[in-house]
């Protein structure tokens, strides 16, 4: 091959990559907290699943990526293995989409959409328009990429011959598609590298089509590197992934010649042929797989059987890949880092419940290490959700994306100092049976009912984005709190005067009490946070 047009050829894939990616980023950036509403949707059913994974793809450019950050999510036990594969198909239809846009030819307009993406970016009036102009740019050097691959595959046109006998032998083609896709790491240059071959007369429709399913092999490899680190779940995703794609194409191969006619008669260039041949085939193999979705889950589990495993009560969510793939779910992992980050402090209080409340003093070292334990692993995940947060600031993301990623930071922030007043309380509870009446000990219960609920709603506003419950925990258990602490603290003053209860051990009560309304302050602004983020939407 000539040196030139190998130069040629690597230049204009990365260029078509480049593309891609600022593509994807402009994509992303415009959707803003959309994507991350998006992401929560993960969690359907896997008929959904098939949807947003088609979405999501289209957004991201990448239908690795997609599967990559499915697997994160199952590792992290947000997704089941059969809403995994789901996703894993939808990802594999969103990603014909890149092919059909290159499959247009409109080489020719690649320097005037680089062009008025420059003058776009350079008079730029809003974020959104900068979005879109990086956007153009982007499929302007898609389009430039696919031009040089073109020319130089003119160049190679000696080697005709060697490339065409990749149709004698469809095992080759798709040895061919998988080896080229691991090398450059995205199916969708390998396909747009076929269609310029075929499009110069290099390649036909019979070598073309082994190439395209080798490419859905090949883009399982990152897949199962990722898998390897992680629990049998993501292994099992992974699996999913690539006994889809294998069975898949060698059910293909088994009808090659009546699937090349179909492929052939759907358009008139070779170029949409092959755009269409990877399309049909994922399409096709969906709609096949889709009424058996529990019977492959069932396979799966079969072959990769889940093992015993400790859970861990510190970082669970925050997954380092999905910081390179997308900051939508990024974003979407620090929230359910926070969720879970509340359920621990929902426990560290039950610790605390039990302590006072069915007070058993040779329990109470047992109910202190306990409670150690779980506050150790609250101040790890509020330690965790700061830095994960400050590198998706640092990797760049919409307004709108930011504001609600410091909502989620500033919540974890509260949700720690609530841990903090926690701990107050477990402190005060040696020997209280000592100093508390039974009616402060009932106070005491009352109020205590309210904070745990005001902190177990505040929880709930965040995680279903639920306005009224904000308002609930604002408006009246916020109020009702500082109502009981004033209440509470006077009858207490009162018993006091009478004589009733100790003054130096008294004490505590006012400080159990004062700890209870610090905590439902810190709810009441947890509830803030929700409504902060819901009055983002409204302005999107």
């Amino acid at each position: 091959m000539d040196i030139n047009a190998f130069f040629n050829i690597a230049g204009g894939v990365a260029l078509f990559l480049y593309g891609i990616k600022l593509m994807s980023e402009a994509l992303q950036l415009i959707a803003g907290d959309k994507m991350r509403q998006l992401m929560g949707a993960l969690t359907k059913t896997p008929l959904r699943g098939i949807f947003v994974g088609i979405l999501v793809t289209v957004l991201i450019q990448s239908s690795t990526g997609t599967t990559v950050m499915t697997v994160s999510f199952v590792n992290s036990g947000l997704l089941t293995l059969n809403q995994a594969i789901g996703i894993i198909m939808g990802a594999n239809i969103g990603t014909t989409v890149t092919a059909q846009i290159i499959a247009f030819k409109i080489e020719a307009f690649a320097l005037p959409l680089i062009a008025l993406g420059v003058v776009m970016s350079m008079f730029k009036r809003t974020k959104q328009l900068a979005y879109l102009a990086s956007g153009i740019i982007g499929l302007g050097l898609l389009f430039m990429g696919m031009r040089l691959i073109e020319s130089a595959a003119g160049v190679i046109s000696q080697h005709k011959d060697m490339l065409l006998m990749l149709s004698a032998n469809p095992l080759t083609g798709v040895l061919a598609g998988i080896i080229l896709t691991i090398i450059i790491q995205s199916s969708a240059a390998t396909i747009g590298l076929t269609m310029a071959l075929a499009s110069q007369g290099l390649l036909d429709l019979d070598a073309a089509i082994p190439i395209i399913l080798g490419t859905n092999l090949g883009t399982t490899l990152t897949v199962i590197v990722v898998s390897m680190g992680e629990s049998r779940p993501a292994k099992q995703a992974a699996a999913a992934h690539v006994l889809f794609n294998l069975i898949g194409s060698v059910i293909c191969l088994l009808v090659l010649p009546f699937y090349k006619e179909i492929v052939a008669m759907s358009a008139d260039t070779i170029e949409r042929q092959i755009a269409n041949s990877h399309m049909i085939f994922n399409v096709i193999i969906t709609i096949i797989f889709f009424p058996f979705v529990s019977l492959l889950g069932r396979l799966i589990s079969a072959m990769i059987p889940l093992l015993p495993e400790d859970k861990t009560e510190d970082v669970m969510y925050l997954d380092p890949t999905l910081l390179t793939i997308s900051s939508a779910s990024a974003v979407a992992a620090v929230k359910d880092e926070l969720l879970h980050m509340g359920n621990i402090i929902g426990r560290m209080f039950d610790v605390v419940r039990e302590a006072f409340f069915d007070y058993d003093s040779s329990k109470l070292e047992e109910r202190r290490k306990k409670f150690d334990s779980l506050e150790d692993s609250v101040n790890k995940i509020t330690t965790g959700i700061s830095a994960y947060a400050s590198e998706i600031w640092q990797r760049g993301v919409s307004d709108e994306v930011s504001t609600v990623l410091g909502c989620y930071v500033n919540a974890s922030l509260d949700l720690e100092r609530i841990g903090d007043r926690a701990e107050n309380l477990i402190e005060r509870c040696d020997a209280m049976d000592n100093y508390l009446s039974p009616e402060a000990i009932e106070e005491f219960r009352d109020m205590y009912d309210t904070t745990n609920e005001a902190i177990r709603l505040s929880l709930s506003s965040i995680e279903k984005e639920d306005a009224s419950e904000a308002w609930t925990v604002i408006r009246d258990i916020e109020k009702k709190i500082d109502s009981q602490e004033r209440t509470y603290r006077k009858k207490h003053i009162d018993r006091l005067n009478k004589g009733e209860c100790d003054p130096e051990k008294g004490v505590n009560f006012i400080t159990l009490l004062s700890n209870l309304e610090r905590i439902g302050d810190h709810s009441n602004n947890i509830a803030g946070y929700t409504l902060d983020i819901l009055a983002l939407h409204k302005k999107a």
